[in-house]
């Protein structure tokens, strides 16, 4: 945590030291928090244009689901620092009520796949704060798509 707040200070030094006055915006604070962690884990991700990152572990089917699909999943929700939030093994749910980041991100594996999901807030909860995740949390989730549905 110590060297997230280090990083998130030298950004905003180096912003600030830059001739012009520069605003450090959330998602910009959340990017390099994602790619501090990946860096950290030695992880390589994809990034789609609204910022979502990802890695695909095992593809899955052939087929994908729409982002209006039933699916059943088993997923871990983690924090930037390791803190699970959530989990389950068989979850059931329409995949257009969940957060944007799954909506997404899902779509990307087909039944039987595994991904890994690193969310920015503004494809999570945002600044509200919800349950145990702070306001302006970056969500990392570990799905399996057991199955899914199309309409």
């Amino acid at each position: 945590m110590r060297k997230l707040i280090f990083l998130l200070i030298a950004v905003t030094l180096f912003a600030s030291s830059c001739g012009e006055k520069q605003v450090v915006t959330q998602a910009q604070l959340e990017q390099v928090a994602i790619e501090k962690y990946l860096s950290d884990n030695q992880l390589e991700a994809q990034t789609t244009s609204s910022g979502l990152h990802y890695i695909i572990k095992l593809t899955g089917s052939s087929e994908k689901p729409t982002s209006e699909a039933s699916i059943t999943v088993g997923y871990i929700g983690k924090l930037l620092n390791g803190t699970i939030f959530d989990q389950s093994t068989n979850f059931p749910g329409d995949l257009s009520q969940m957060i944007a980041g799954w909506k997404e991100g899902i779509p990307l594996i087909g039944a039987g796949g595994k991904i890994k999901l690193l969310i920015p807030s503004s494809l999570g909860y945002g600044n509200q704060a919800k349950g145990k995740i702070p306001a302006n949390s970056v969500l990392i989730f570990d799905v399996t798509l057991h199955s899914f549905t199309n309409p």
